[in-house]
C-alpha cells in the first residue's frame, strides 16, 4: 500500500490588505479556504493547467460583466419607454454605478444557482 506523500513545506508571502480581501474572495466563491484554494492555483500553475479555482474567477468575471450591462440596459430601455432621454453625463454615471456594483452582484446570484448541497 503506497502512502500519500504529507505536505511538510510551506510557502509564505506578504498582501495588502485589499489583496487579501480579494483572496479571499475568489477561495470562499470556490468553496475552499483559503490555504487550499492557493495551493491548488500555485499547483495548477507549475503544472501549466488551468484550475478549478481560475474557472471559478472566470466565472465570476463574466458573470459580474453580464451584470452590469443588462443594468446600464434595463435603466437605459426604461428611460426611452417612459420617453425620456439619457444625457452623456448621466450615462457615465450609470456605468460608474454598475460597475461599482457588478461584482457583489454577481457573487450573490452565483451564489444563488449554486446547487444545494444536503
Amino acid at each position: 500500500m503506497v502512502r500519500p506523500s504529507l505536505r511538510t513545506k510551506s510557502i509564505g508571502t506578504k498582501v495588502t490588505e485589499t489583496e487579501y480581501a480579494r483572496l479571499e474572495r475568489a477561495a470562499q466563491g470556490s468553496g475552499k479556504t483559503l490555504g487550499e484554494w492557493c495551493r491548488e492555483v500555485m499547483l495548477a500553475c507549475v503544472n501549466g493547467e488551468q484550475s478549478k479555482a481560475y474557472q471559478a474567477g472566470d466565472a465570476q468575471a463574466v458573470m459580474a460583466e453580464v451584470v452590469a450591462l443588462r443594468t446600464i440596459l434595463l435603466n437605459v430601455l426604461f428611460k426611452q419607454a417612459n420617453g425620456e432621454g439619457i444625457t452623456a453625463e448621466q450615462m457615465q454615471k450609470l456605468i460608474e454605478r454598475a460597475d461599482a456594483e457588478k461584482l457583489k452582484k454577481a457573487m450573490e446570484r452565483l451564489r444563488q444557482a449554486k446547487p444545494k448541497e444536503g
